[in-house]
């Protein structure tokens, strides 16, 4: 009997008062003015996400503005004639209308000819029209003119998640609030209350865990409270949660993140094998790996750690390994993982996708560690020299476009005007290098192109790492020569190879004529870098593109000129002007 009267939370416990709404404290306290100084509008349109109180507070201010006996902190009294028959279910002041199953036009004038009726009992009849943007077109019309002058006892609510599909000769009619995403803290809060209500033991990582998953909606924060209390019974613990909801533990990602500062790469690979295994996916390792950093990077500062929103024991844990953890290490980790996640969708292995971000990121941690704790072996998994061959991943199209479009804050390749007898056009240097050029990797910019400063930061880097060696260009052309073979079906690539190539001590020079291949040289060229310091052994070399816009002379052609040369490029025309007699003049 009792599971036969069993009433779901998110009805049982929800709000009938402004004060016990959850995160909404702002357009409640508006309300709560509004009618205390009897401001109040005609037509309101409550917007926002799902779950977020929008119909429930539309609920309260009906209630509340049809009581006779309001108290001095603007609630209402829940013991009148009207109250009650409001929390009955029975009032005949409230009419609510569901446009998503009621949108036609005559549903709409059947709404206008009872708003002409005057209440029976209380102040206002209030008209609460929920999911109000699946009106059609006709039936908006003919709420017009009611909406924008209603009768005196007449209030609209109109209530939606797409504010942005609201016609705005309707948008100008009403009072708008934008309810906010409920925060987690208040979530946690509010399930806490009700778990005291139904005397549960909860623990707090575990409401904590159940607001995170909720993404700002109390209703389905509610949603899932009720399944694990069916799950679990009345104790509500971290470990149940996370298995019921089939959720990536924090644990793992304490964990990998202590392997990657170890710089282990066996243990960091032997746990992202246990999470597949588990069922997870790649993708959400990768995000979740991301978030992880995010919030070690937050708990590094007193003044941010507040933004972590986790429970108290999750809480220590980031700030005692953020106290382990480097800060130019948590930036550049985050830029290879934002990487990976861009490239993830378009790899065809997204599991070995995954390994060598994990591999990029334990060596990345291996150049800060110093004499006995460095890992050697993993400088055999990168084919020495490690700092020279981990590298930014060569960006998508799209990140390219997006690149381009941030002009202001990203360095530009400078262009060179070189005097060359052989050309009077334009010349512009596009300089090549990753990410790791030099062991101060680190303290560089991150940007595809280095600017001057930058390329001297590396420069005295790799004197400092090594002698910087010339190279021979009868080997550079050798070596492009194999490159060109790799590449055999790429035929601009091999245009752009096969034109005039130079060296200059420890540069690669290599010349092309069209803007157009700009997009195979973004593709190849980092390509082309890596294999010329691998084929040669020679890491200091670097390489530029230069670009020879050669202007051609503009000849004027006459009329003559132009039949001459048709004539010449098909006889016929010659045949079908003697034919007709024709006079070219």
């Amino acid at each position: 009997m009792e599971n036969a009267n069993f009433i779901v939370s998110a009805r049982k416990y929800r709000p009938t008062t402004f004060d016990s709404v959850v995160g909404q404290q702002n357009i409640t306290a508006t309300l709560k003015n509004a009618i205390k100084t009897n401001h109040l509008a005609q037509a309101f349109l409550f917007c926002g996400p799902r779950g977020v109180g929008k119909t429930t507070c539309a609920r309260i201010l009906a209630k509340t503005i049809n009581c006779f006996n309001i108290t001095d902190n603007i609630e209402a009294c829940d013991e009148c004639e009207s109250c009650r028959s409001f929390n009955e279910g029975h009032s005949l002041n409230v009419y609510e209308l569901d446009a998503a199953s009621n949108n036609s036009v005559d549903d709409i004038r059947n709404l206008i000819d009872q708003v002409r009726l005057a209440p029976q009992l209380g102040t206002h009849k209030v008209y609460i029209i929920d999911e109000v943007h699946m009106l059609s077109q006709a039936a908006f019309n003919a709420f017009l003119k009611t909406l924008e002058e209603p009768p005196k006892h007449a209030i609209f609510i109109l209530a939606t998640t797409e504010k942005h599909k609201i016609i705005p000769t309707i948008l100008s009619r009403c009072q708008v609030f934008d309810f906010n995403r409920i925060q987690i803290e208040d979530i946690a809060g509010h399930l806490k209350q009700i778990a005291e209500k139904e005397n549960i033991k909860a623990e707090e990582d575990a409401l904590h865990i159940i607001a995170q998953k909720a993404d700002g909606a109390l209703r389905d924060a509610l949603s899932i409270f009720d399944q694990i209390v069916s799950f679990s019974g009345n104790e509500i613990t971290y470990e149940k949660v996370i298995e019921n909801l089939n959720i990536l533990d924090y644990d793992y990602y304490f964990k990998v993140t202590d392997v990657i500062l170890k710089a282990d790469v066996q243990q960091s690979l032997l746990i992202f094998n246990e999470i597949l295994a588990k069922g997870f996916d790649g993708h959400l390792f990768l995000t979740g790996l991301a978030e992880h950093f995010r919030n070690i990077l937050v708990a590094k500062d007193k003044a941010t750690v507040d933004l972590l929103e986790v429970g108290k024991n999750i809480k220590e844990k980031y700030l005692q390994q953020a106290a382990q953890t480097k800060l130019d290490f948590l930036i550049n980790g985050l830029n290879i993982l934002q990487e990976a996640d861009v490239q993830y969708k378009q790899s065809k292995n997204q599991r070995l996708l995954v390994e060598v971000t994990l591999l990029k990121l334990n060596a990345l941690q291996n150049a800060s560690l110093t004499g006995s704790e460095k890992k050697n072996d993993l400088k055999t998994v990168f084919n020495e020299p490690l700092p020279t061959l981990i590298r930014r991943a060569k960006p998508s199209k799209t990140t390219q476009k997006k690149e381009n479009n941030i002009q202001p804050t990203t360095p530009k390749p400078r262009k060179v005007v070189e005097n060359n007898p052989k050309s009077e056009g334009k010349a512009s240097d596009i300089p090549v290098g990753g990410l790791f050029n030099s062991k101060l990797a680190s303290k560089t910019s991150l940007s595809r192109y280095k600017d001057k400063t930058v390329k001297k930061e590396q420069t005295t880097a790799t004197q400092q790492s090594g002698e910087i060696k010339p190279v021979a260009l009868k080997e550079v052309l050798n070596v492009l020569e194999d490159f060109k073979r790799k590449n055999d079906e790429n035929l601009i690539l091999k245009a752009l190879l096969t034109g005039k190539i130079e060296t200059e001590n420890e540069m690669v020079i290599i010349e092309y004529n069209s803007r157009a291949v700009e997009e195979t040289i973004n593709r190849f060229s980092q390509d082309i870098l890596d294999f010329l310091r691998l084929q040669t052994g020679n890491y200091s070399i670097q390489l530029r593109f230069k670009l020879n816009e050669i202007k051609q002379e503009k000849i004027v052609y006459t009329e003559q000129d132009k039949i001459k040369k048709l004539v010449e490029e098909n006889p016929n025309i010659k045949l079908l002007i003697e034919k007709l007699d024709l006079r070219p003049e």
